[in-house]
């Protein structure tokens, strides 16, 4: 499925744990990527940051991967999130996602030592060779301590042929117009960073890749539709309709907040895993008003 193309809002689910012991709950994480499907979202992609993959052991990922691809069944694409500090076990998820039935890996490379160019490269293009499905190249500075450039995600698009796509996280909206610049306005990138999303969509992101879409997802859809018929004022009005809870999940943490608001919602998905932890009393008050005024 070389060939696969997203657009639209992608949506990024929470991990839900046990509250009896703290475990995965693949039958809860199922439940969630139905809930996104079913709203609308255009793809569901498991195993982000919001997700927590970075908390969860390597059989407890394995179970989270396969239990999302076969929860969304092929109706929408699923992008599995492929994170870890050595190349080897990035290679060995990705393989796994690919038999699992994921239709792209979104790949975050991480950093203790810092990386140069060439050895990002060689992590890109090692994963990129062991798989036949797309790559997304995930650029996320904040979480993994790599800041690629977009001459660099551009090269390694043109230069490897199965990646395939950029998420920009950013938070500078100047390197979507970057990455338009340099692939003539060929390549498929796709936001990350919630508060920008308007302006995102402006710059030419194909879509916009959101944990939002657990709690607003009517909103983000409006958004995207507002895009695609032109009609600023509709879009402009949707994004700042939003634009609170937006920044609130953000500045808490996403697996924090997106996991209080989905209980205020009547779907409990577990408290984070530590060192995270629940949100307080008086901020989850403050999610929820901030819910019901964006409804």
């Amino acid at each position: 499925m070389t060939g696969t193309v997203l657009e639209g809002i992608i949506a990024y689910p929470v991990t839900p744990f046990s509250a009896a012991d703290g475990r995965v709950d693949t039958d809860r994480l199922a439940a969630l990527v139905d809930r996104l499907v079913r709203a609308g979202c255009h793809a569901v992609a498991p195993l982000g940051s919001t997700g927590e993959s970075a908390y969860l052991e390597d059989e407890e990922w394995y179970e989270a991967a396969e239990a999302s691809v076969a929860a969304v069944g092929g109706r929408v694409p699923a992008v599995v999130g492929i994170a870890d500090l050595t190349t080897r076990s990035a290679v060995r998820r990705a393989r796994f996602a690919e038999r699992a039935g994921a239709d792209v890996v979104m790949v975050l490379p991480l950093s203790y030592w810092k990386l140069d160019e060439r050895e990002v490269s060689r992590h890109f293009t090692a994963v990129a060779d062991a798989v036949g499905i797309p790559v997304m190249i995930y650029n996320n500075p904040a979480t993994s301590g790599i800041d690629l450039s977009p001459e660099l995600m551009v090269s390694l698009v043109e230069r490897v042929g199965n990646i395939t796509m950029v998420k920009e996280s950013s938070g500078d909206v100047q390197r979507m117009h970057r990455l338009a610049q340099l692939s003539d306005g060929r390549l498929p990138f796709y936001n990350g960073s919630n508060p920008l999303a308007l302006e995102a969509f402006a710059a030419g992101a194909a879509g916009w890749c959101t944990a939002a879409a657990c709690l607003i997802p009517e909103l983000t859809l409006e958004l995207y539709r507002a895009v695609r018929a032109g009609d600023l004022p509709a879009a402009r009005a949707a994004f700042y309709r939003q634009l609170p809870v937006l920044q609130f999940i953000l500045k808490g943490g996403l697996p924090t907040t997106v996991k209080a608001g989905l209980a205020l919602d009547g779907f409990p998905a577990g408290d984070p895993r530590h060192p995270l932890l629940p949100l307080d009393a008086g901020r989850t008050g403050e999610l929820a008003e901030l819910l019901a005024a964006a409804r």
